[in-house]
């Protein structure tokens, strides 16, 4: 086992103390079984940061034609 060092605030220590009395088992584990159950919560997706960015008409501006496509540049 390897040993580490963690910050609690006054009501963390408390609480991580009072679990291991009532359960009868040191503080160490009581964190080494919290992190054993530990299940990281849900990302939310990220798909909404493109969400209707190809919305449009359906065309390419490949199709259009070339003066169309330099109005007004230069001029």
């Amino acid at each position: 086992m390897r040993k580490t060092s963690v910050y609690l605030t006054e009501a963390e220590a408390a609480r991580l103390a009072a679990l291991a009395r009532t359960e009868g088992t040191s503080q160490a584990t009581v964190i080494r079984r919290a992190i054993e159950q530990y299940v990281p919560a849900q990302r939310t997706s990220r798909d909404f940061a493109l969400s209707g960015c190809a919305d449009g008409p359906g065309g390419s501006v490949a199709d259009l034609d070339e003066a169309e496509l330099l109005e007004g540049f230069g001029s």
